[in-house]
């Protein structure tokens, strides 16, 4: 089982991140949010609704690709007006939820706006940062700002305003499992990002993130620790 899918917002990196998301009234709520809770993230924003908390079912075969189906249940049920997002300088969100949801937390991220651009559907707001895999790519239309594109065992790529800017490698790793990889791989970048770091060594950071979470089963389970980027580092 993945997270509730949502929207992150962020401050300065020293403070917490909290996430605003939508659970049901079920068993699978506390197993979705266990993780985040250890990880200490805030969930004061959660929402809890009469409908299944949302599940992924995903298959992984030999070479560690996998094919996810989501139930997006209790995800669908995100509404605009349940978005409170202030003392923030940063929002990361994704497309699990509905795009106007979306396009409302876009409006009211008061500095930087990421977006992970997964699953590919559109329209979607603009961003300051879109990141997206090679295929979603084929789906997103010409964008201003700054592009990230996933290569899996190829690295990262990095495009700003339609020029090439920076392209790294993927450390080596005997890839088991996908999943997760990519979810890595853009929280560390947005994370690097609010550090300070360089579009360079953020684009290497969320590339070793992404791929100790390909080298390991599970989604949740398989995200690395700051500590464990830098060692492959």
């Amino acid at each position: 089982m993945r997270a509730p899918s949502g929207c992150r917002a962020r401050g300065r990196p020293s403070q917490t991140p909290r996430s605003a998301a939508c659970v049901g009234e079920d068993d699978l709520a506390p197993v979705a949010l266990a993780t985040l809770e250890e990880a200490g993230v805030g969930l004061g924003k959660l929402k809890r609704v009469q409908v299944p908390t949302g599940v992924a079912l995903i298959t992984v075969d030999a070479h560690g690709e996998n094919e996810i189906v989501v139930a997006p249940g209790a995800n669908l049920e995100l509404k605009p007006d349940d978005l409170d997002i202030d003392e923030t300088d940063a929002v990361l969100c994704q497309l699990e939820i509905p795009l106007e949801t979306v396009e409302r937390a876009s409006e009211l991220a008061p500095d930087r706006f990421f977006l992970n651009a997964a699953p590919a559907r559109g329209p979607f707001p603009a961003a300051d940062v879109t990141i997206v895999n090679r295929f979603e790519k084929e789906a997103l239309p010409e964008r201003d700002g700054v592009v990230v594109v996933t290569l899996g065992a190829d690295g990262a790529v990095l495009y700003e305003d339609g020029d090439e800017v920076v392209r790294v490698p993927a450390p080596h790793i005997v890839a088991v499992d996908g999943t997760g990889a990519g979810d890595a791989f853009t929280a560390c970048f947005v994370v690097s990002t609010l550090e300070g770091r360089t579009q360079e060594e953020a684009l290497r950071r969320a590339s070793a993130a992404g791929a100790i979470a390909a080298s390991r089963f599970g989604a949740q389970t398989s995200l690395p620790t700051a500590d464990e980027v830098d060692a492959l580092l």
